[in-house]
């Protein structure tokens, strides 16, 4: 059971993977978005390179539990993820991962720009693991 985490932006997608038995997420790589072809293709490749059958977007909530723009876009992907790769999708309420990604950067002294470059791959790990977390119990 190999789950794919998403942190869908507007101009990166943050992926984390889990390990096989389904306890840890990993940081794989930040997708720059080009295109929703593009960016789907991308998406099916590493989904086949390592075995997905669930794929897991967040959803970006309002703090009050509202969806917003961006939670509208990004259920809107969700379901074209789901169409063009055919592997079931969920999504997970990801308030304040790029808050805590951000924070645990800053205790790792990373620098700004390398900050820059892994916050949304960071961002996709804490949500997957956040979801790890909850289905483990």
């Amino acid at each position: 059971m190999r789950i794919l985490g998403l942190d869908v932006g507007d101009r990166t997608i943050g992926v984390a993977i889990s390990d096989p038995l389904g306890f840890t997420a990993q940081g794989v790589t930040t997708i720059k978005r080009k295109n929703e072809e593009i960016d789907l293709s991308e998406l099916k490749k590493i989904c086949e390179q390592y075995g997905v059958d669930t794929i897991l977007v967040g959803l970006p909530k309002n703090m009050n539990g509202t969806l917003g723009p961006q939670g509208e876009k990004a259920i809107e992907f969700s379901k074209k993820i789901e169409e063009f790769i055919n592997i079931k999708v969920e999504m997970w309420d990801e308030r304040l991962t790029t808050v805590a990604a951000h924070k645990a950067m800053l205790e790792a002294d990373l620098s700004r720009a390398k900050r820059k470059k892994i916050v949304d791959k960071i961002a996709a790990t804490y949500i997957l693991q956040g979801y790890l977390d909850r289905i483990s119990k």
